[in-house]
């Protein structure tokens, strides 16, 4: 008795053990999760988005408990009823008896633990579709109907997902609690089969044939909807999507008659739980099957196959056209403007003289190559850093419009080396700094960029703005700012200073993430980050903040999850700030008669690698939103821009007073809005098809068309051409446009036919200028559709020429020596001149460590010729006898350029150019030796590491060649 008295002790100070242990687990887990939902409440509520998260929280919990109970519910009441109504005096077998006591001992918490664990599953399930039920809920009219059941079409974007999903999950409901009836009634004893006899009790009966009913009912109401689910779906040999003939006259009819047919079944199920006899819904359910069979499926075969197959393209016309017609609303394509373009392939002197504002705009400058030059030039030391393909904008300088080649300068702490360490890493280097913008159609004599904004501190023509970059593409993970110990600035500004100085420090003093303001916060994100440095470092205090999720992309696609972002963010200086400018769409897969594609298919090309795995297929889409994120602080803030659409609309009411009305864009933010380049992909996927508005034409798919491959990707691995941006006139225009392009050739097999160019796509990418007026013709498409018998190059077949002509070859090895590496830039197609000139820049980067690519020549071409020289002036001179007429009469004025500064050798400028109108200009002299007394200053302060003296004289040197080029009053040379 003692040993036995003892043994319960013990036993019981173990289960008390474990049981605190398990506690402690708990606590420690639930701890975990409640400090990563603070941090989300934190992080919103900073950015000033917390209203979108509580809604998404809120939503999806209401979402998950209605999926709970909506499963729980039923099961529980099926298996209560199902056991409550057993027979009390029921004689089993031997078999069922030995189940029954096997359950028994588990028989409440089975009752009870399978409808929780369904429930929970359900739950999950449902609360996943939260966005489904709120489109419903806030469903906005689009006002133009289908062109079958004559239905609003906002009734397919918002309505019929949502009604399909909630019968289906009803169905789900109704078939487990079926299930579980008739294994309940059968353990029980209410379904006894003795040989080929079945016997049911009447409880049972009753409670089998109202949950089958319910079923049927349900499937009745499912294959009701399906008929509206033929206008979405693919058809005619997947040629286009919504009903065709035979689902107009055998597939819907067809679908109509079961839906009547799984109704009166139903009925009959219910006529059996009071007349007792099942011989009635199994024969119904039997014929059912029959007709699903025959109405369903042989019946559209006979149609097809014998009434289509024989007439097909006259039959299907209709509905082809009603294909095309709302494929093109779906995409925006509606107003799209095709123009015949019978392009002159003969280069005639003066032929550029119409164009020579277009001419003078010629982007010569690849965003995709410069990178490296924009490093060796502008990233002064290892910790700062660009992305590998910068962005192209417009800035004015001295009243005219310039495309900019612009990036910023970010920090990549990859670059710091053996200094790393938690305090570095987090609290020093925190920020980039500045913005670095290069014309686009200049260079310097050596082959440099000529920056229109660069150096450390900033200086150039972009005026007086906030450079310091918090927020980027490749910013830390997280970092701690704002709190210095002492008060004294530890956050590393930028290498130099006044008087000497090695560094200048900052403190960051705006409003960019949560405060740490107590140790809960701190200790809520050491362990959100794994950190425990955020607590115990005095680097942290009352006044710091922790900024993090600082991808501007990531930033914006929180708080308006809704939205599918555009995969390009670029950065512009906008009243004062560097802001990052994102482009939000909404889409659907669910418009009537809309071509269904992959977004991911359609915006892959060179620059924008294809996804491992990407579920986005969509027929509808719409540059909803305008984006911005501030550089310094991270906040965000949403435009509607397009607020004609029902989807955006929609979404409003779900987050209201998130979205701001397009009129409070700033004039100079307006001025850097514009066409996104992922919309215009997808465009450019869609009219390769459906730019045939005819359906007998688009039947017989005689006139199909693609986006060509890049002919600067390895052919091993090629890729489709990306469009371009740059200012251009294209016929129709009254002058010159900041764009976005792109062109076509034949979808065909054969390489040669491949070859030709068929189409030019353009769209006014410009959506307005610094006045703040939006331009009326933003997002106007233009077509240009060359004749079937012309014989233009497309860009594969272009750069092939290029490749083997015998004088760009010879000159191209000489290029070459030394091991240098030639490097051709982007292929351009401009409509000039009547015809289609070809401009590619040349770039040469030597063997050296430290080399970067140096635009050395420029190819282009016009019909048949070819010319390959120094500059793009000479080279159209040359290919038009000696004068293009691209400069207006003229006009070449002596290359004045600047590199801005390096990392070795600074900058470099050189008088002489392609044209001597320059000759006695008086001003334009004084203009020139100031620039050239600001480049020895510039030089000899970075020499002394003297960045205050180097700003200014960058800001005189810049003022000089603006002097300069105003004193001849032309554009500067290309």
């Amino acid at each position: 008795m003692s040993s036995t008295a003892a043994a319960r002790p013990a036993g019981r100070r173990r289960a008390a053990i474990w049981i605190t242990l398990g506690v402690i687990v708990a606590v420690v887990i639930l701890f975990f999760v409640f400090a990563g939902l603070y941090a989300d409440i934190l992080w919103y509520d900073q950015v000033g988005y917390l209203q979108v998260l509580t809604t998404q929280w809120f939503a999806g919990i209401a979402m998950f408990f209605i999926g709970f109970f909506g499963m729980a519910l039923p099961l529980w009441l099926s298996i209560q009823l199902a056991y409550r109504l057993r027979p009390v005096y029921a004689k089993l077998n031997s078999q069922l008896d030995r189940y029954q006591q096997v359950i028994e001992p588990l028989r409440r918490l089975a009752m009870y633990g399978i409808p929780i664990v369904f429930g929970i599953f359900a739950g999950v399930s449902t609360a996943s579709r939260w966005q489904t039920a709120a489109l419903w809920l806030n469903g906005t009219s689009y006002g133009k109907t289908d062109p079958l059941f004559h239905l609003d079409i906002g009734f397919y974007l918002f309505a019929l997902p949502f009604y399909r999903s909630a019968v289906g999950f009803a169905s789900a409901v109704v078939l487990i609690s079926l299930l579980a009836t008739l294994a309940t009634t059968y353990l029980y004893g209410s379904i006894r089969v003795s040989g080929r006899e079945v016997r049911i009790s009447r409880a049972a009966r009753v409670q089998i044939s109202v949950i089958a009913a319910l079923y049927l009912l349900l499937q009745g109401i499912s294959i009701w909807l399906d008929r509206y689910a033929t206008v979405t779906d693919s058809n005619v040999n997947d040629m286009i999507n919504g009903a065709a003939y035979t689902d107009v006259n055998a597939t819907i009819p067809g679908r109509a008659i079961l839906a009547g047919a799984a109704v009166f079944v139903a009925i009959l199920f219910v006529l059996t739980a009071f007349i007792g006899r099942w011989r009635f819904p199994m024969v119904g359910t039997a014929l059912l099957i029959v007709a699903a069979l025959v109405v369903g499926a042989i019946v559209p075969w006979v149609v097809q196959r014998f009434q289509v197959d024989p007439s097909q393209k006259t039959l299907e016309s209709p509905y082809v056209q009603k294909g095309i017609d709302y494929t093109r609303e779906a995409y925006g394509l509606g107003d799209i403007k095709t123009i015949p373009y019978n392009a002159t392939t003969t280069a005639e002197q003066g032929a550029l003289r119409q164009d020579a504002q277009t001419t003078a705009q010629i982007r010569i400058l690849d965003p995709a190559v410069v990178s490296p030059s924009f490093r060796q030039l502008q990233q002064f030391r290892q910790y700062y850093a660009f992305p590998e393909k910068l962005n192209v904008d417009r800035y004015e300088v001295n009243g005219t419009q310039q495309d900019a080649v612009v990036a910023v300068r970010e920090l990549q702490q990859s670059g710091l080396g053996g200094t790393r360490n938690w305090y570095n890493d987090t609290i020093v280097y925190t920020h980039g700094y500045g913005l670095v913008a290069a014309y686009g159609n200049q260079r310097s004599p050596d082959g440099q960029p000529v920056f229109m904004e660069s150096g450390i501190p900033s200086s150039g023509t972009l005026g007086t703005y906030q450079p310091r970059i918090y927020f980027g593409e490749q910013s830390p993970t997280y970092s701690i700012v704002g709190g210095p110990k002492s008060g004294k600035p530890v956050e590393l500004d930028y290498p130099g200073g006044a008087d000497g100085a090695q560094q200048t420090y900052t403190t960051f003093d705006g409003n960019g993430g949560p405060k740490l303001d107590n140790i809960f916060k701190r200790l809520v994100y050491a362990l959100k980050f794994q950190d425990e440095q955020i607590v115990l470092s005095d680097a942290v205090n009352n006044d710091s903040q922790i900024l993090y999720d600082r991808d501007p992309i990531k930033r914006v696609q929180k708080v308006a999850p809704y939205l599918t972002l555009d995969s390009q963010a670029y950065p512009a200086v906008v009243d004062g700030r560097v802001k990052w400018i994102v482009d939000g769409y909404t889409t659907s897969d669910q418009f009537p008669y809309s071509h269904v594609g992959s977004l991911s298919d359609a915006t892959a090309d060179k620059d924008t690698p294809k996804p491992a795995y990407a579920f986005d297929d969509i027929n509808y889409i719409r540059n909803s939103v305008k984006a911005t994120v501030d550089a310094y602080d991270g906040s965000v803030t949403l435009y509607a821009w397009d607020t004609s659409d029902p989807v955006l609309k929609t979404w409003e009411k779900v987050f209201p007073t998130t979205v701001k009305p397009v009129s409070d864009m700033s004039a100079q933010l307006m001025s850097h809005v514009r066409y996104p380049s992922d919309l215009f992909k997808v465009q450019r996927s869609v009219l390769g098809q459906y730019h045939v508005d005819d359906a007998g034409s688009f039947y017989s798919r005689e006139d199909a068309w693609t986006t060509p491959n890049d002919p600067t990707s390895p052919s091993s691995n090629p890729a489709l051409q990306p469009p371009y941006y740059l200012t251009l006139k294209m016929p129709g225009q009254d002058a010159p446009a900041f764009s976005l392009y792109s062109t076509f050739i034949p979808a065909g097999t054969s390489e040669s036919s491949r070859s030709v160019l068929k189409g030019y796509l353009a769209v006014d990418a410009d959506a307005g200028d610094t006045k703040g007026k939006v331009a009326s013709g933003y997002g106007k498409l233009r077509l240009l559709q060359l004749p079937s018998g012309d014989s233009i190059p497309g860009p594969g077949q272009m750069q092939n020429q290029f490749d083997s002509d015998p004088t760009v070859s010879q000159q191209l090895n000489l290029l070459r020596q030394g091991k240098s590496e030639v490097i051709n830039g982007n292929l351009l197609t401009l409509p000039v001149g009547g015809g289609l000139l070809y401009v590619q820049p040349v770039y040469v980067r030597s063997s050296g460590e430290t080399s970067y690519p140096l635009l050395q020549k420029v190819l282009v071409a016009f019909g048949d010729k070819i010319e390959f020289e120094d500059t793009l002036d000479q080279a159209l001179d040359a290919l038009f006898g000696g004068d293009s007429g691209a400069s207006a009469g003229d006009n070449n004025v002596p290359t004045q350029g600047t590199t801005g500064g390096g990392t070795t050798g600074g900058g470099e400028q050189t008088g002489g150019g392609t044209g001597g109108s320059a000759a006695g200009n008086t001003a334009l002299q004084e203009a020139l030796q100031r620039a050239n007394q600001a480049l020895s200053d510039s030089q000899a302060a970075l020499k002394s590491g003297d960045w205050t003296a180097y700003g200014d004289a960058q800001k005189r040197l810049q003022q000089a060649i603006s002097d300069a080029v105003a004193a001849e009053g032309q554009p500067a040379a290309k």
